[in-house]
């Protein structure tokens, strides 16, 4: 497709709306005139058509990164912290036209799209300020004559690969630490969701980010991936998205020493001990499961729950569930949006299908809300068990799993019956439970007593197979930074 269709967003601003590639402070074309439709996904129509990059349009986005990280790489810190708080700020000068943008292309509701660009912009601000705090240290000497000290300095040209579920915030938190730290990134946004990360670039350039520090290329994935990995400027990834594509990316990586930060699928777990708030539980329940549709790779995807409370949280839970409102995200009574798309629906629908089948009752939902769009009924399923296929896959659905447990450690065990380990989560109301379950969970992230657990001050990532690295806090930074060590003898 190579020709523009138009748009009919009721934008305030309708130059946020970005079609071309941005490379080197300017919008282009690809250099193969190829365009592809971005749908959305709660109507199917087709809201913009964006520019495809080849193989050469890659390559001089890189190139021209190498170019903008030298100039950046100069500025001092207070210097990049200005310009990255007047991008901040033109962010959240434009939070409904961004969320109509987002909600739009991605499906969430409006409220949550207002929600997730504020949570990003918060990335941009911070990492502006915490580039100010790169220290170095003094190492007491073995050489009297001697003096010994580390500095800490930008990796270089940097790339990030960043998935459709949250196409604003996961790219805010992987290019705020990169600018902050004084380097340039490469965006490859989803193919599904790029038009946020084309708005980002746009406020970027208002703001005064110079050219080559920031750039936004959309196109194949595997080809993007393929020239980022084995391109010898690229330094850093970072990359969200499955186990699967990020053990490919390191793999690739490989090949040039890239330094790579990888945040990947989950598994979580919740439990909700029988001296739990039953009331507070729900409500976690509810926010970390159902939000986005159960589309977050924090959702929880097993949820225990002692067999003393068993059946009233299930009733609590049902309550609350039956009155969320499947809908358009630009409905503002809408509470859960479209699946992003057909196979997403058939991965819920399969999950669904294979865990009644082996025993497993359905209490709430369990149907797609209408024969056309991707609209799915938020759904509870009874008597769980780890033989099925929504304990061992990430759903990456509205499918609340319930399973029973006996005692603390049983359901430790259950919760770590898994090669992944992002998030988890429990509800209990004992402070020594809190420290013993707290410190058992294998798990990078531990949500007590609530279902939301995300802030920028604070470090975001996992263990075993859900990821390397940081994102968020002080710790952020650190992925885009190298440490050298200054050792000067007094001649």
């Amino acid at each position: 497709m190579t020709e523009k269709l138009k748009v009919n967003l009721p934008l305030k601003d309708r130059t946020l709306l970005k079609e071309d590639l941005f490379i080197d402070g300017s919008w282009v074309a690809s250099s193969s005139g190829e365009r592809s439709a971005v749908i959305n996904p709660a109507t199917g129509e087709v809201i913009a058509n964006v520019a495809m990059a080849t193989r050469e349009d890659v390559i001089r986005a890189i190139e021209n990164s190498e170019s903008g990280f030298r100039l950046w790489a100069k500025k001092t810190a207070v210097e990049r912290a200005k310009i990255m708080r007047l991008w901040y700020q033109l962010i959240m000068e434009n939070v409904e036209d961004l969320a109509l943008i987002l909600t739009s292309e991605q499906g969430k509701p409006l409220a949550e799209a207002k929600g997730e660009i504020t949570y990003g912009a918060g990335f941009i601000e911070w990492y502006g300020e915490e580039g100010k705090r790169i220290y170095g240290e003094t190492i007491p000497t073995n050489v009297a004559s001697r003096r010994l000290l580390t500095i800490k300095q930008p990796i270089g040209v940097t790339a990030s690969i960043t998935p459709w579920n949250f196409p604003m915030a996961m790219i805010a938190r992987k290019a705020g630490p990169a600018l902050g730290a004084g380097c340039s990134m490469i965006i490859k946004p989803a193919s599904d969701t790029p038009l946020s990360a084309l708005a980002m670039a746009e406020l970027a350039l208002r703001a005064g980010v110079p050219a080559g520090v920031l750039s936004v290329i959309v196109g194949d994935p595997r080809l993007i991936a393929n020239e980022i990995t084995s391109n010898p400027i690229v330094r850093a990834l970072s990359f969200t998205g499955s186990t699967e594509v990020g053990k490919e990316l390191m793999a690739a990586s490989a090949a040039t020493v890239k330094k790579v930060a990888m945040e990947l699928g989950g598994n979580a777990p919740l439990i909700v001990f029988d001296d739990a708030d039953l009331n507070v539980a729900v409500s976690g329940v509810i926010a970390s499961k159902f939000r986005n549709s159960g589309q977050t790779c924090v959702c929880a995807n097993r949820i225990l729950v002692q067999e003393n409370i068993y059946n009233s949280f299930i009733t609590a839970l049902q309550k609350e569930v039956a009155n969320l409102v499947v809908g358009n995200g630009l409905n503002p009574d809408t509470k859960q949006g479209p699946l992003i798309n057909e196979k997403a629906v058939l991965k819920v629908e399969s999950h669904i299908k294979d865990a009644i089948s082996k025993g497993a009752k359905l209490i709430q939902g369990g149907n797609r809300v209408s024969q056309t769009g991707t609209f799915f009924e938020p759904t509870i399923l009874s008597d769980v068990t780890e033989k099925m296929l929504l304990c061992h896959e990430e759903t990456f659905g509205p499918i609340a799993g319930i399973i029973k447990f006996k005692t603390e450690a049983e359901a430790i065990k259950i919760a770590n019956n898994t090669p992944f380990g992002l998030a988890a989560y429990f509800f209990t109301m004992d402070n020594a439970r809190t420290w013993r379950v707290g410190e058992a969970l294998e798990a990078g992230v531990i949500g007590i007593n609530t279902g939301l657990i995300s802030y920028e001050g604070a470090p975001f990532g996992g263990v075993k197979e859900s990821g390397i690295g940081r994102e968020g806090s002080l710790h952020g930074i650190e992925e885009f930074l190298e440490i050298k060590y200054l050792c000067i003898d007094q001649i």
